[in-house]
């Protein structure tokens, strides 16, 4: 990897996402542009029936691979949570073709945040920035502003680490540190602003019921206490899969800069699921966090320099804004709303977690780290 050139959008890719598949995926692309349409009629599984096999062969690029694990991973995701009784089994002209695209991009297959937030979006106008009011989805479940809104504010926060993560390279030289410090703090002050907009159009009563049902796995959830049969997978052996689902612990940004700053999380379940979910990055994603976290030595140093812990405490105070933050998200958008409803049983996070006992260890470990 080489790490100088590496980053241009943070973990955005370099170009933007692709659209659409070429020709000979058309009648997929079809269903896919028509899905909001189909979960709401109940005619997704029909529509998926009849439509040919899926041209993996022909897949050339990394944005066509890109498109289409996002392109399987919504109708893997629509034909598990879209119809009234929760299948057991995943039919095999979409399980087989899901599991070679993700095989070939080293990640699972399943609905992971690189495919519902990195590569799902679109720019208004092409040489507008990369930031809200100028991006769109490229795929949609249900759709409506809601369901926008919750994913590009991800996709923004994405964009607005750029700088963040650029400065965990040149913090890696002892003499840029302070400099790079400085930069992590106003890219995390942007982070954390752009965050605090969650609420302005996206709704906690219209998150819980249209939008988070899509996005749950199939591993430690009470629908699949076994896991979901990939039929056809030759190396699943007809035997049951548990994935986890979709989950913003899946964005390697924070965990990226707990490795710069020295924040560490003890050895528990905590721990272990936050080290499992590594395994739903990009793999050049983890490679790039795994290199921080071996190399960076910015705490020992300003250890040694206490006139810089005024600024590396405002950036551990800014990661723990932005981990309150979404605490209280977790407890508006979800806690209460399974309290109101108890129609959905769904009170694990997306990922199959105890999520608020979760989140609020996470925060206090963060808070530990301040230098006194």
């Amino acid at each position: 990897m080489n790490l100088q050139s590496y980053f241009k959008r943070g973990f955005l890719p370099e170009n933007d996402p692709l659209e659409t598949l070429p020709e000979q995926f058309s009648h997929w692309e079809a269903v896919a542009k028509a899905l909001p349409k189909l979960l709401v009629a109940g005619k997704f599984k029909q529509e998926l029936n009849n439509l040919p096999p899926f041209p993996v062969d022909n897949l050339q690029t990394k944005q066509e691979l890109d498109r289409a694990m996002q392109l399987l991973s919504y109708f893997g995701h629509a034909y598990v949570w879209g119809q009234k009784e929760t299948p057991s089994t995943l039919p095999a002209r979409l399980a087989k073709p899901w599991y070679e695209v993700a095989k070939r991009l080293e990640r699972p297959p399943v609905l992971s945040y690189a495919s519902y937030s990195l590569t799902n979006w679109r720019r208004l106008d092409k040489n507008g920035p990369i930031d809200l009011g100028n991006i769109v989805l490229i795929q949609n479940f249900l759709g409506g502003v809601d369901e926008e809104w919750f994913i590009l504010v991800h996709v923004a926060i994405e964009a607005k680490a750029n700088d963040a993560l650029n400065a965990c390279l040149d913090a890696l030289s002892e003499e840029n540190i302070e400099k790079a410090l400085t930069q992590v703090k106003e890219s995390l002050t942007k982070m954390c602003d752009t965050l605090d907009r969650m609420p302005q159009r996206c709704d906690p009563y219209i998150y819980y019921n249209r939008v988070r049902p899509y996005i749950h796995g199939w591993k430690n959830h009470p629908s699949f206490p076994t896991g979901l049969i990939y039929e056809g997978v030759d190396a699943y052996q007809n035997k049951p899969q548990q994935f986890r689902g979709e989950t913003g612990a899946q964005s390697s940004i924070i965990p990226t800069l707990d490795g710069l700053l020295g924040i560490t999380h003890t050895q528990d379940e905590l721990y272990n699921y936050l080290q499992e979910m590594r395994l739903y990055m990009p793999p050049e994603h983890r490679a790039f966090l795994a290199y921080i976290e071996q190399h960076a030595k910015v705490r020992p140093y300003v250890q040694a320099h206490p006139e810089l812990k005024p600024l590396y405490n405002d950036c551990v105070s800014l990661i723990n804004r932005f981990r309150q933050t979404h605490l209280g998200y977790a407890a508006s958008y979800i806690q209460k709303q399974h309290q109101a409803t108890k129609d959905n049983p769904n009170a694990v996070g997306t990922g199959g977690t105890p999520f608020m006992a979760y989140l609020k260890k996470h925060k206090d470990e963060t808070e530990s780290f301040l230098l006194r």
